[in-house]
């Protein structure tokens, strides 16, 4: 909870990625709040207020996805929602003339996207945003693993991370531009 409503705040495609996670040790913890509890929850070094007030966050998360039914596969809606706003950004930055520096950062990953598509076996009604996302978190898993990661994944993943970042920094500004 916190550290998404922390990321939510400073980076929108963080906040996706680790929401992916949080998503996942809820499935592994078999949607079982007393697991997350005693694995996650008493993890965290704050006072009993914060602490219950996280549990209830995990809580709340399992309830979500027990009713939106995504225990097995597939994300929260809002998880999905703030896809489809960096989704919608990428779009309006590709047909901006102002952004011909994320107009290149695309065409040096597209290229990858493509492959990583394929490869994937993901559909092509699935936006590019998602899928170098998709692309991030199986890396991160596989480092998780501690496993290799060949040297043109490596290349292609960096073309990934500085396309998103842009994006997430725009995210960012732009937001920031309409609260101010």
């Amino acid at each position: 909870m916190l550290i998404a409503r922390e990321k939510r705040k400073e980076n929108l495609a963080e906040y996706i990625l680790y929401m992916w996670q949080v998503e996942d040790m809820l499935r592994a913890f078999q949607m079982e709040i007393r697991q997350v509890e005693q694995h996650l929850v008493a993890g965290f070094r704050v006072d009993e207020a914060t602490r219950r007030e996280i549990g209830e966050w995990y809580d709340n998360l399992i309830e979500m996805m027990k009713r939106e039914e995504v225990t097995t596969r597939g994300h929260l809606q809002v998880v999905k929602n703030a896809m489809n706003e960096l989704s919608e950004l990428h779009l309006y930055l590709l047909h901006r003339e102002m952004e011909s520096h994320y107009r290149r950062l695309y065409a040096d990953a597209a290229p990858h996207i493509e492959v990583f598509r394929q490869k994937s076996g993901l559909s092509r009604e699935i936006p590019d945003v998602e899928v170098v996302l998709q692309a991030l978190y199986g890396q991160f898993l596989l480092r998780l693993q501690k496993k290799d990661i060949h040297s043109q994944t490596r290349q292609a993943m960096e073309t990934f991370s500085r396309m998103i970042a842009y994006l997430a920094a725009k995210y960012k500004q732009i937001e920031e531009n309409e609260k101010g």
